[in-house]
């Protein structure tokens, strides 16, 4: 996985996705759920996660009382010292991680918390969630961090043709 690709490939075609994501919420297509669901599928057939990283290198979930509850029992802290450690809260009012990378990403790009990670990962890159068009906005921005979304939107702008 060259990153440095990726990146200018992403910053080539942003305002090309900017645009087609904003057309997809003017139209709503019927399909679209079933239209990203495939495109999904076959991206993550091709691409592996841990040769990448770069949502957990560069971007932090929203931390969910639950995730913190979650988190801090696997790694057996209390809440509190689990959000004095790691957490911050951002302009939105949200818990975050203080800093990036992840705190919890090792050298081999796993998870020292995988099975405990809050809901935000689990469902990363949220392009095979029901009701696509709600996240149009959030997959817009995932094009700049994700090969795997970029990837997805090439392929779901060739079978819409919008």
């Amino acid at each position: 996985m060259d990153l440095d690709q990726f990146k200018k490939q992403a910053e080539n075609l942003s305002k090309e996705n900017k645009q087609f994501y904003a057309k997809i919420k003017l139209r709503k297509p019927k399909n679209l759920d079933e239209v990203f669901h495939e495109a999904h599928e076959e991206a993550f057939s091709e691409i592996d996660c841990l040769t990448c990283a770069n949502c957990c290198k560069t971007t932090s979930p929203i931390f969910y009382q639950n995730d913190i509850e979650r988190a801090s029992h696997a790694l057996r802290m209390k809440p509190g010292q689990f959000i004095e450690k790691y957490l911050r809260i951002d302009e939105d009012n949200d818990y975050v991680l203080q800093s990036s990378p992840c705190a919890f990403l090792d050298g081999d790009n796993y998870c020292s918390i995988y099975e405990s990670r809050p809901k935000a990962c689990r469902e990363y890159p949220h392009t095979d969630r029901k009701k696509m068009i709600q996240v149009m906005d959030l997959t817009y921005k995932n094009t700049l961090v994700c090969p795997a979304v970029l990837k997805i939107t090439e392929q779901v702008k060739r079978e819409l043709k919008l």
